[in-house]
């Protein structure tokens, strides 16, 4: 055997193998194959942090087999992907299969394709120490923080705490949004509206500005002295409320409303750039309802099946190729009037972005999504990067705006606007359009006629409606991806894990797909921020990345920063354990068993529960009831259990972490279990269900739910993907 070439994935393994020489084989070391053990430090700090790592038992075959096609091979190649990790996986390979890491040809490419591999093959280049050590070094870092405070955390507070220096910052900022909402005060105010109508056109005009100051209408008393000088009776006001419970007035008024003033603007607006990282997983959080764990996972496979560029970069740049190739599908696709005559090249906002790398984009542009075969996440992740990279070498979108200014006939001091946006001509809009995270209230659609200065409208009715100032929403994981990049928080690469390890920790929750903090988070957040404060800051943090970057390039050594960091880390440490009193939760009441002690919040593993403060003298525990999860196990209870099971025995409700399931009562020899039904669906299948599917004609069309609605679906998935809406009167 010639070449060998080790790739990480299995996938992409068989796919590089195809656009490689009869003489190359290529096999994978399926990702990670050394680390630190597991349950000491293993890293020698008085000896300039020397760390000690060990071949993973589930890798030793593995690496044995990869060790002996090294032997019989005369050239060896390593190919995973371009960023740090991958630059450390390779080192450790070279290391655990008695390589010289100096000699072996590394070949990088970001995007699967035979022109690329080609070019990387031709191409090849040695290990960058420089970008092994800044790997190293925030592996150590985030090591000892781990092993240094959690056992601080287990001797102050609680047992099974853990800390790290990347989610703590990450709670950190989910417990602060938390307590903003829990202070916030809502203020009143309230919005005058009138409908107007001019040649036959029906709009809306607001109240702006009373004697050419801007007004603020605050409470109820502001809202009555303007409606009295639009001469409308007060004493005959009838105050209503609409679903939100807001007060508001409705009120006939006919009068004329004079144009003041006309204006007519056009404006530009432009496509976003090509998603990076972390722009891509906002995108699918907010336009597919992806988690950012979901969003890296499809990014990953369709990377590996070559339908994409390397999904984990920070760089907007696309290659010439890559421009070219759009250029002329817009051409040839749309009218030439939505090509643009130049290439658009978008540069990053921020200084530390990896410039060489290329932004996220299809590998082939000529691969419509329409034209491709891929399962229902994998096409609509695709669809999604396809048309954005697209929109993005479109022309922009020409927007008109039309504002009028009008004054009542019976109140001359009052300036009423009208502000309407047209979109004239959609450029880059007609594909694809950027979603905000921006919770705005719906625009009413209207149309607006063309009027002059000193044409006038006739009013039919004004609404009075009152309003309150919202307060700050939790965060979804989009925004907590858009906040940690703005903070410049760590790398893009590493948003995914983060959350999943802050929620699978138990420190943060779900509640209806936004972080919510949970009790021990606070109390968690709070102990971290008053005894390791440096760590928890987010500057720090951002400094953090911004030297393991200088370590990338190789202006520090990596030890040096090591040092300076554990320098003021073990004073904290040393503080902490010193003069931290343990936390103790009170319930302030006495034990009913002791009569003298007091009860205590205590925790194992898995919940809180109430404890002696005698403990282990005396033992008694109580359980802490949710009255209102206490009625609805009950309910379920009562509906479900004692009926029998599909699998064997009879049915029981048990609960997890966060919700209630069905279980068979014969467990653990029987493992079934099955999730609550949704009654709203089982009312939608007895009305649209159990239909033949028409596309395969053996399966049977049932109600799913998405995260949105619900919709048909073939029993037969995934042999039948027939998919299709519920009708139209249901709908309605």
């Amino acid at each position: 055997m010639k070449n060998l070439v080790i790739v990480e994935s299995p996938a992409k393994w068989k796919t590089i193998e195809k656009f490689l020489w009869k003489d190359f084989v290529v096999k994978a070391s399926f990702w990670h194959i050394r680390d630190l053990p597991k349950k000491e430090l293993w890293i020698e700090i008085e000896n300039n942090f020397k760390p000690t790592y060990v071949i993973s038992d589930d890798k030793k075959k593995n690496v044995n087999e990869l060790k002996k096609l090294v032997k019989e091979s005369e050239k060896v190649w390593i190919a995973t992907d371009e960023d740090r990790e991958w630059e450390a996986i390779w080192w450790h390979l070279c290391e655990a299969l008695w390589l010289n890491s100096k000699t072996v040809n590394r070949i990088v490419f970001h995007e699967i394709t035979k022109t690329a591999i080609d070019e990387a093959v031709k191409n090849p280049r040695h290990i960058d120490e420089n970008l092994v050590n800044a790997q190293q070094s925030r592996r150590l870092l985030d090591r000892l923080v781990w092993f240094k405070v959690s056992p601080v955390l287990w001797k102050k507070i609680r047992k099974w705490l853990s800390a790290w220096r990347v989610q703590s910052v990450a709670v950190r900022l989910i417990v602060e949004r938390e307590r903003e909402i829990q202070n916030f005060k809502p203020e009143e105010s309230w919005k005058l509206k009138v409908k107007l109508e001019a040649k036959w056109i029906s709009f809306i005009s607001e109240l702006f500005k009373i004697s050419e100051k801007s007004k603020k209408i605050k409470d109820r008393d502001d809202i009555i002295k303007i409606l009295s000088t639009l001469w409308i009776d007060i004493n005959k006001l009838e105050e209503k409320k609409d679903k939100k419970w807001n007060f508001y007035f409705e009120i006939p008024l006919s009068t004329d409303f004079e144009v003041i003033s006309q204006d007519k603007k056009d404006s530009t607006r432009s496509p976003g750039a090509p998603f990076t990282t972390s722009t891509l997983q906002q995108e699918a959080s907010r336009k597919l309802w992806f988690s950012v764990a979901q969003t890296m996972s499809v990014a990953q496979n369709l990377y590996q099946n070559w339908f994409i560029t390397y999904m984990r970069t920070d760089s907007v740049n696309l290659s010439d190729l890559a421009i070219q190739a759009s250029k002329k599908y817009i051409e040839e696709n749309f009218w030439k009037e939505y090509s643009l005559p130049h290439w658009r090249k978008f540069k990053n906002k921020q200084a530390n972005a990896q410039e060489a790398h290329e932004a996220i984009r299809p590998s082939y542009i000529e691969k419509n999504p329409e034209n491709v075969w891929l399962d229902w996440n994998d096409i609509r992740l695709y669809k999604l990067i396809w048309e954005r990279t697209i929109a993005s070498q479109m022309k922009e979108a020409l927007i008109e705006t039309t504002t009028y200014i009008f004054s009542p006939d019976i109140a001359s001091n009052q300036e009423w606007i009208t502000k309407w946006e047209v979109i004239k001509f959609p450029g880059f809009m007609k594909l694809y359009i950027e979603w905000t995270d921006d919770e705005t209230e719906e625009s009413e659609t209207m149309n607006l006629p063309i009027l002059k200065v000193w044409e006038k409208a006739k009013s039919s009715h004004l609404l009075a409606n009152q309003v309150f100032t919202r307060p700050p929403s939790r965060y979804t994981e989009a925004a907590l991806v858009k906040k940690l990049e703005s903070e410049w928080i760590w790398r893009p690469s590493t948003y995914a894990p983060t959350i999943s390890t802050i929620v699978d920790r138990w420190y943060v929750e779900k509640i209806d797909k936004k972080l919510a903090p949970t009790e021990i988070a606070f109390i968690v957040n709070d102990f971290l921020m008053e005894y390791f404060k440096k760590m928890m800051d987010y500057k720090f943090t951002a400094k953090i990345e911004e030297e393991l970057d200088t370590i990338a390039t190789g202006w520090i050594e990596w030890i040096k920063m090591l040092e300076l960091f554990y320098t003021d880390f073990k004073k904290d440490l040393l503080n902490s354990d010193e003069n931290a009193e343990k936390v103790i939760e009170k319930t302030w009441k006495k034990c009913p068993e002791c009569k003298e002690w007091d009860l205590l919040y205590k925790y194992s593993k898995n919940w809180k529960f109430i404890g002696c403060s005698r403990y282990p003298e005396c033992k008694y525990l109580e359980n802490i009831v949710d009255p209102q999860k206490e009625e609805l196990l009950w309910n379920l209870k009562e509906k479900y259990e004692w009926k029998p099971c599909e699998a064997w025995g009879t049915i029981v409700v048990k609960t997890w972490r966060f919700w209630p399931f069905l279980a068979s009562s014969l467990y653990p020899e029987v493992k079934w279990i099955g999730k609550i039904p949704n009654e709203k669906n089982i009312e939608l299948e007895e009305k649209f269900g159990w239909d033949i599917c028409e596309k395969c004609w053996t399966g049977i069309m049932h109600v799913k739910s998405s995260r949105r609605w619900p919709f048909l679906a073939c029993s037969a998935y995934p042999e039948c993907k027939n998919a299709k809406n519920l009708p139209k009167e249901k709908q309605e």
